[in-house]
């Protein structure tokens, strides 16, 4: 008797428990199906590849209410690699993909049907630096050979604008120095703070944290010894094109406000709206960042990706031996929405 009151309670248990799941899962696919907010904005996902300041124009559309005006309700995380946004856009975990557009290419290039689409360019100049272990002022690419540089991963975008500066200044990455990519991103200047190599390839605020802390100078911006280069893009899938033009429209638009008001304002003023970003960045070193950015001239005036930028970028990659023939430039890029926000 007591075996068959146990039974009979448990499924009685287990009756009332999937009621409780299907009600509960029922109300949350509510929720998530759901494409407008209260106030009816649009939800809509952007994963990014680093939370930069970098990318301050985004920062600036975000603190600034833009999105907003636009109607709509962004939700930002960050991906922590070109990889895992990739992921994230195809699986259909993030509706836009913001990276290097070396990873769009890569997609198209292995065949994919669905592949991504970038429709506005943010940044116009890598956003890293060389940094030294001394002061350099006469500091010349030559100075590297014969010496240890911490690098990045083989095939991202650091790492092959850094080889194609050596290049460019006629020196071989394989022969003339010895660079060390078996290092995590963002544990290169920890590293180098501990005595290992002569020189590394830093972010911000990597680089200007060393110089705070009298442990390395920097000696060279990347981004300005290797020109103009289409470093960072959004993107969507091809088929998400379909339906979602309003949409997309409006994100280019409040990403165009982001760069206008960067554009015209100066990097103390741009440091106080961004701040909430990053609160464990003190304001002298936020300043101090974005005034290195703004100097070096990396945000763009519009977010048009123009095939001059998308050829140079597939040249980086055919010389870094990561491309092995050209992509259509035409099926990777539109400039619609960004012209229309140009306006």
């Amino acid at each position: 008797m007591k075996h068959y009151i146990c039974q009979k309670t448990l499924a009685l248990l287990l009756v009332f428990c999937l009621a409780c799941l299907s009600f509960f899962t029922f109300a949350g696919c509510s929720r998530m199906d759901s494409d407008e907010t209260a106030e009816g904005l649009t939800k809509l996902t952007l994963c990014e590849v680093a939370h930069s300041i970098f990318y301050a124009p985004q920062y600036c559309a975000i603190e600034l209410g833009y999105f907003e005006e636009e109607g709509i309700d962004l939700t930002l995380y960050n991906g922590s690699g070109a990889d895992n946004v990739m992921t994230a856009l195809i699986s259909g975990d993030a509706d836009i993909g913001f990276m290097g557009s070396e990873s769009s290419i890569y997609v198209y290039a292995e065949g994919a049907s669905d592949y991504a689409v970038n429709f506005a360019q943010l940044t116009q100049r890598a956003g890293n630096f060389l940094v030294a272990r001394e002061e350099m002022p006469d500091f010349t690419w030559e100075d590297l050979k014969g010496t240890t540089v911490l690098g990045g991963r083989k095939g991202g975008m650091p790492q092959m604008i850094f080889e194609y500066i050596l290049k460019q200044n006629g020196i071989d990455p394989e022969n003339d120095l010895e660079i060390v990519q078996n290092i995590d991103f963002g544990l290169t200047a920890g590293a180098f703070s501990s005595g290992d190599a002569d020189f590394t390839v830093e972010f911000e605020p990597f680089a200007t944290s060393l110089e705070m802390e009298g442990k390395g100078y920097v000696v060279a911006s990347l981004g300005e010894d290797s020109g103009y280069v289409p470093y960072t893009a959004y993107c969507v899938k091809k088929s998400y094109l379909d339906g979602n033009e309003e949409i997309i429209q409006k994100f280019t638009n409040a990403i165009q406000k982001g760069l206008d008001y960067v554009n015209t304002h100066t990097p103390a003023e741009i440091a106080e709206i961004i701040k909430p970003q990053f609160e464990e960045t003190g304001m002298e070193s936020l300043t101090a960042i974005i005034t290195r950015y703004y100097n070096q001239d990396t945000w763009k005036e519009d977010t048009v990706f123009e095939k001059q930028s998308f050829d140079l970028l597939q040249e980086i990659l055919m010389d870094a031996g990561e491309l092995d023939q050209y992509v259509p430039y035409e099926d990777l890029v539109i400039t619609d929405y960004s012209k229309e926000a140009a306006k």
